[in-house]
């Protein structure tokens, strides 16, 4: 049964498979396709998964895998790897660099080991519980920020939070020292980094938001749904993150109700 460290090692090795092939689409002529969602899908999302897929059947046999593109074979395994090909497809179609590569891995549905790579920028965090969190090899840790009216605040999905809770976004525009407007999964490596202090989240999928928690929490960061429980492959996909407790404790109490 291979280790945590070695888990890590495949999560690394898989990091640069999955740039290697988004990166042989980025910015060329693709297809794309829209979900019934309206999201849309490329050939490189399919093949992006597609490479992780048969990496970790060929290492992993007797693991569970759950993609966004291919779904959930084995549901039923405790140990469960779970996959984002590109995390940000709008981003990734338009020629914006911000577009990300998820990877997790859960023990009874509980994030052990979680990757957010960055294929344009060459970046890859990775987040091993009892280890701690790194940038391209280097420790990095969450701020010391505990003000929220201090605080550089990501509302992520913003259109969407106006859209269906229009007095919480007014509510948002209020807090923070600094505010950004983004999406994916970006603002969350820079939380676990140190230079964003808190992100808030919205309409979120399982492979968006459990790798991302895994190298939050071991960075030393909080990470939730709104009403402050952990996350989970049940979790309704609001999430908040942010550099202490504290500051997590300021942005339930401004969500409290929604």
């Amino acid at each position: 049964m291979p280790t945590t460290e070695t888990h890590a090692d495949h999560a690394i090795r898989i990091a640069g498979i999955a740039a290697e092939a988004a990166g042989g689409y980025f910015r060329s002529r693709l297809r794309i396709e829209f979900k019934a969602d309206e999201s849309p899908v490329t050939q490189a999302d399919k093949v992006v998964e597609s490479e992780v897929r048969a990496y970790l059947e060929q290492h992993f046999p007797d693991h569970g895998i759950f993609g966004e593109e291919h779904g959930f074979a084995g549901a039923d395994r405790a140990e469960v790897w779970i996959i984002d090909p590109i995390d940000g497809t709008r981003s990734f179609l338009s020629g914006h660099p911000l577009f990300g590569f998820l990877l997790g891995f859960l023990q009874g549905g509980i994030p052990q080991l979680g990757v957010i790579g960055m294929p344009a920028l060459g970046e890859t965090f990775l987040g091993v519980r009892g280890q701690g969190a790194t940038l391209n090899g280097q420790p990095i840790h969450v701020s010391d920020q505990t003000r929220l009216d201090q605080a550089v605040l990501y509302v992520n999905e913003g259109d969407k939070i106006h859209r269906d809770y229009p007095a919480l976004f007014n509510r948002l525009m209020q807090a923070g020292q600094t505010r950004r407007f983004a999406y994916d999964c970006y603002p969350h490596a820079l939380l676990a980094a140190g230079h964003v202090d808190a992100v808030i989240d919205y309409d979120l999928q399982p492979y968006d938001f459990l790798p991302v928690s895994a190298v939050v929490e071991v960075a030393g960061g909080v990470i939730t749904d709104w009403n402050g429980q952990p996350l989970g492959l049940e979790s309704d996909g609001r999430v908040v993150a942010t550099a202490t407790p504290e500051l997590h404790a300021e942005m339930l109490a401004l969500i409290k109700g929604y």
